[in-house]
């Protein structure tokens, strides 16, 4: 999903970003507090954010994203194992914290379970119809069989069979699976819905592009009239 990583120390923040790219994650790097508060007003699946910040630290960060009534799930790094410091974090409207160093596959857990619970989902299942994605392993089935996807394919997979009906215009898809730094295009969607949609071959529902709207994951109506499970 596309994430804001607020993290001043280099090394960390590199690391990071490294990591979550490789599982398929579109990541935006900011290193100055002041900065990532304007960045802030944009929209991101997760903000991963430290404590510890030039010109403006996390908490009042937090504070203000929290006073403009945004929602998106926050995950605070913090250098400090104080209960005091954890405790205001979450009063302040933090979603969960990580003591640093830490180990990324407790990152990727803490990952997980803030995503699935800002999208009301209790395991890190997606079942849409006949496929399904596991978040954790970052992969896919259809029928049971594992589809040959790409991370990005997963990605955009995920994105659009969690919310079956729902019209995704490009704009938004380009903001959830490229950075910046990858110089996406209108042509660049279309490409890996296209690939997708081959993949996909034998799905019970379909990909359906709307004029000048978007995307939309459709449902195949059962072959006997009836309700779908």
């Amino acid at each position: 999903m596309r994430i804001l990583l607020v993290e001043d120390t280099s090394d960390v923040a590199e690391a990071i970003v490294s990591h979550l790219a490789r599982i398929g994650h579109t990541v935006e790097w900011e290193s100055n507090g002041a900065a990532a508060g304007r960045r802030m007003a944009e929209s991101y699946d997760l903000v991963i954010l430290d404590v510890m910040l030039p010109q403006q630290d996390g908490f009042s960060l937090l504070e203000q994203l929290r006073g403009r009534g945004q929602k998106t799930p926050v995950l605070m790094l913090t250098a400090c194992a104080e209960i005091e410091e954890r405790v205001r974090a979450l009063d302040l409207g933090a979603d969960d914290y990580l003591i640093k160093p830490f180990d990324f596959r407790e990152l990727d857990a803490r990952i997980r379970v803030l995503l699935r619970r800002s999208g009301g989902e209790s395991t890190n299942l997606i079942h849409c119809a006949n496929v399904s994605i596991d978040r954790k392993s970052r992969s896919a089935t259809l029928d049971g069989a594992p589809i040959d996807l790409t991370r990005r394919e997963v990605t955009l997979l995920e994105i659009i069979a969690a919310r079956p009906g729902r019209i995704f215009n490009k704009d938004e898809l380009m903001d959830r699976l490229f950075t910046v730094d990858d110089t996406p295009n209108a042509n660049t969607v279309e490409q890996y819905v296209a690939r997708l949609r081959k993949k996909l071959a034998g799905a019970a529902f379909e990909i359906r592009t709307l004029r000048g709207l978007g995307y939309q994951l459709v449902l195949h109506a059962p072959a006997d009239g009836g309700a779908l499970h």
